[in-house]
């Protein structure tokens, strides 16, 4: 069942942004009488379509039970990288959990955002996380801030780990199986050639755990993945 996250609740019906009710109707083709799945404050309710060729209605059927799991709180901070690379990455970060993502410019980062084009871009990358979470049946849309430097990141008040390039550190694994009371982590991933000796020590400095992923040289757009399915199975129920 297709699901869509509401802009607004009435009485028994729901508002749906545009992009939405174009979905709807011109790209599921639905019908008078079809089902759909709509999230609101984190609750999901089935919801039948009326007058779907004109003006069309989604109108509450029932609310489900909602069950909820207290899931450890995963930040991504990630450098800027090019387009194609990024809509990747946030597709999939938002499939596997992520509550929020940091976009930031490293050393390396080939990618300059000025600021008349930094708005256009988080309206873009936050309207692929919405349709990955309706896509893998989230609650919920990870948030995605403005453009950060590494000096904002160090505030953050949970666990920070920072992914290295260097042997002599530990491995992510070995990390995590002493993390089990944790309840909030941020990862900073570097961009191609990875965070330079200077930023990394600078986050080092500030309480970052260095931590390695093997002997494999990922690409930039494989390592979020990589990172996030050893966090989740890690902290599975």
């Amino acid at each position: 069942m297709q699901r869509y996250f509401a802009q607004a609740k009435n009485s028994n019906s729901f508002v749906l942004n545009s992009d939405d009710l174009f979905h709807i109707k011109t790209v599921m083709r639905m019908v008078d009488g079809d089902l759909i799945e709509v999230v609101h404050q984190n609750d999901v309710y089935i919801c039948s379509l009326n007058n779907v060729n004109d003006d069309i209605k989604i109108i509450i059927v029932k609310k489900l039970e909602n069950i909820v799991k207290k899931d450890v709180e995963i930040v991504l901070a990630i450098p800027l990288v090019k387009e194609q690379k990024m809509d990747f990455i946030l597709q999939k970060s938002t499939e596997l959990g992520v509550k929020k993502i940091i976009p930031f410019i490293a050393e390396r980062s080939i990618i300059k955002l000025t600021d008349d084009k930094e708005q256009n871009k988080i309206k873009r990358w936050q309207k692929i996380c919405k349709e990955a979470s309706e896509q893998s049946k989230r609650v919920d849309i990870p948030v995605v801030t403005n453009v950060k430097s590494l000096k904002d990141l160090i505030d953050f008040d949970g666990q920070k780990i920072v992914c290295s390039t260097k042997k002599d550190v530990n491995s992510v694994k070995l990390f995590l199986q002493k993390q089990i009371y944790c309840d909030k982590l941020l990862l900073v991933i570097g961009p191609e050639g990875g965070l330079s000796e200077k930023e990394e020590t600078y986050l080092v400095n500030h309480d970052f755990y260095q931590v390695t992923l093997g002997n494999r040289i990922m690409r930039v757009e494989t390592v979020p993945l990589f990172l996030l399915s050893i966090i989740n199975y890690e902290f599975m129920e």
